[in-house]
């Protein structure tokens, strides 16, 4: 199993943090991927990546919530990051595999709507420039979501061609939408990123799969957060995917084993994994 969004370097890991990370590869998880938030993730991020060089990789980013009055000043410090940890000669612990987790969240706050916007539409444009995949965070925000990424494919210019027309290469993190807005991410091209939620009891989200196929679908945890039942409300860690695992062999009726080998290599796919 991939783990292709989990927040390891966070608080919540700090006492245990080395060997929660043994206990998940000894358990089976082949890889971890680690979204950025901010500015202050930068040092953490490639702190964990480099003592667990080819099983952890650093991604960097401003997430949506983290838009403040410090906006630009964060923005130009992560895109300095993102350029000194992008190119194929670096070691494996350095180089990101892609930007994120950027977006949209007006769960919270109105307030930044605007640099929300910017700094989303931003990010999108350096993923296009340096040929990177995107990890988009939405919540409370879909239709302004998909008009900015509708919005970005327009504009982009295609002298850097290595897009299809029409396409965005990136994974929607934590999917819970419709199936109408599922299919609307799929036709732009991007992955849905399927963790502890699919196993709630109130969740429809297994409904609004039955049309979007297993080659679509990253297995993620947002760990330590929303872990899935039976573990609800406990610090979540990429080993307990398998109940997400057990729920998707039922969705698409065939064996947990498969879903591992699709979703796996949909992850090493899109984030270029070694």
């Amino acid at each position: 199993m991939i783990d292709s969004h989990c927040h390891i370097d966070e608080e919540a890991f700090n006492a245990d943090r080395d060997e929660m990370l043994q206990r998940q590869k000894d358990g089976g998880i082949e890889a971890i991927v680690i979204p950025g938030v901010n500015k202050h993730s930068i040092n953490a991020i490639l702190d964990v990546c480099r003592r667990w060089r080819g099983f952890c990789f650093p991604v960097f980013g401003l997430h949506p919530q983290d838009v403040a009055d410090d906006w630009q000043e964060q923005l130009e410090l992560i895109h300095r990051a993102i350029l000194e940890h992008t190119g194929s000669d670096l070691d494996v612990s350095e180089r990101i595999v892609a930007i994120g987790e950027i977006g949209l969240d007006y769960h919270y706050t109105r307030d930044f709507d605007a640099a929300q916007h910017e700094v989303f539409s931003t990010q999108l444009r350096w993923a296009s420039e340096l040929d990177l995949p995107v990890i988009i965070h939405s919540r409370d925000a879909t239709a302004d979501c998909l008009a900015i990424v509708k919005e970005h494919i327009a504009s982009r210019t295609m002298a850097n061609d290595k897009y299809p027309k029409g396409k965005c290469q990136g994974v929607i993190h934590c999917f819970s939408g419709s199936a109408e807005v599922a299919q609307q991410w799929l036709d732009m091209g991007l992955y849905l990123g399927i963790g502890g939620v699919l196993t709630f009891k109130n969740s429809r989200l297994a409904e609004h799969l039955s049309n979007v196929p297993l080659e679509r679908l990253l297995l993620e945890t947002d760990a330590p957060y929303l872990a899935p039942t039976p573990h609800r409300g406990e610090r979540n860690e990429p080993i307990l995917m398998r109940y997400v695992v057990m729920k998707l062999a039922e969705i698409y009726n065939c064996t947990p084993a498969e879903v591992i080998e699709v979703t796996s290599a949909n992850s090493r796919k899109l984030f270029r994994l070694p």
